[in-house]
């Protein structure tokens, strides 16, 4: 936590998580379907909720019942988004005190699209203060965290700025948290363009636990990983064991709905497959893949092997598709540990 501006060492017993990059608002509308241009949608219902990963990340530590300090690194607005953002914070006992505010701008802010028949989102963002957060709104020094988690990179327009040199603000950021004795955690905006190669490879290097989606993962690599509708384990390996080769140290964990493969920099890998929440029981996918990294994150966090880990980000996902918002259906860890019971897992080809 904030030790009252006291500076770290490398050497501090570390304890926590302190998650950094976009803090948004999301407004989530339920839709009968995604209509093409000029057609008309029916809005069924809507609400309101969190958006970005270290938003969505503490705010689910939080409720799963995390019993380590939480904070938090951003920019919002001054204005009624970005006061819900530090109301949330208080809320769930998350330190603002990196949390920046501007006159400037607006604070980000997110409509979410999800087809009610198959729960599938489209995003149409307000980029707002997140666009503006840089290098000077850091003070790793201040911090014990033991898990430094940054994202999303490609949604951080200063950040992902590339230097001459080829490096970028996030990869100064990650760099300085692994000099203090931070272990370090990105993810990555699904985006889809050529982008990845520029602002993510440089980054690599100076992250232990990257974890990531698939769609992601073809793009940084290359590797087609979706064969026919149907995501190829095999080509994950590969694709894990290229994203090594790129730099990163410790873990590289790639998720899909159907479940996620975990490789260590050993060349050790774990595979399992996601609950099997049946279609009818899903009411927004919005925040899933948060809710998977920020499980993972939670048993890295306490030392857990990796099976436990896959197991708490699986059932933490599960319990976020309870609900249209991000992290509205996150539950208890205990609770959520109830649904593998109840549904049981996907069984891999």
């Amino acid at each position: 936590m904030i030790n009252g501006g006291v500076k770290m060492s490398a050497n501090v017993e570390r304890c926590g998580v302190l998650a950094a990059g976009n803090w948004i608002i999301d407004h989530v509308k339920i839709i009968d379907n995604f209509p093409a241009q000029e057609t008309l949608a029916n809005i069924l219902s809507q609400s309101q909720g969190t958006g970005g990963a270290p938003y969505n990340a503490l705010v689910d530590l939080a409720k799963l019942g995390a019993d380590f300090p939480l904070e938090g690194i951003g920019l919002v607005g001054d204005d009624e988004n970005g006061q819900l953002i530090l109301k949330d914070c208080k809320k769930f006992e998350i330190d603002a005190t990196q949390i920046h505010w501007t006159t400037e701008v607006p604070t980000s802010y997110t409509d979410v699209m999800t087809v009610q028949s198959t729960g599938r989102r489209t995003f149409f963002h307000a980029r707002g203060a997140n666009a503006f957060l840089d290098e000077k709104h850091f003070d790793l020094e201040a911090s014990s965290a033991r898990i430094f988690f940054l994202g999303y990179l490609l949604l951080l327009d200063a950040l992902d700025v590339v230097a001459e040199d080829g490096t970028t603000g996030a990869a100064r950021l990650l760099k300085r948290a692994g000099e203090l004795g931070f272990k370090r955690a990105v993810d990555v905006v699904s985006e889809d363009s050529d982008r990845f190669a520029a602002v993510v490879t440089p980054v690599l290097p100076h992250v232990d636990y990257f974890i990531i989606n698939e769609f992601e993962a073809s793009k940084i690599t290359g590797v087609e990983v979706d064969i026919d509708g149907r995501i190829d384990f095999k080509a994950l390996s590969r694709a894990a064991a290229r994203i090594f080769e790129l730099g990163v140290n410790e873990w590289v964990i790639i998720h899909c709905p159907a479940g996620a493969l975990a490789r260590n920099a050993a060349g050790e890998e774990t595979v399992m497959g996601s609950i099997d929440v049946p279609v009818e029981n899903i009411v927004g996918t919005a925040g899933a893949g948060d809710a998977f990294a920020t499980g993972a994150l939670m048993g890295l966090h306490n030392g857990m092997d990796i099976e436990e880990c896959l197991r708490i980000a699986f059932c933490s996902a599960a319990s976020c598709l309870s609900d249209s918002t991000c992290t509205g259906g996150i539950k208890p860890l205990d609770d959520c540990y109830k649904l593998e019971e109840k549904y049981g897992y996907q069984k891999l080809p």
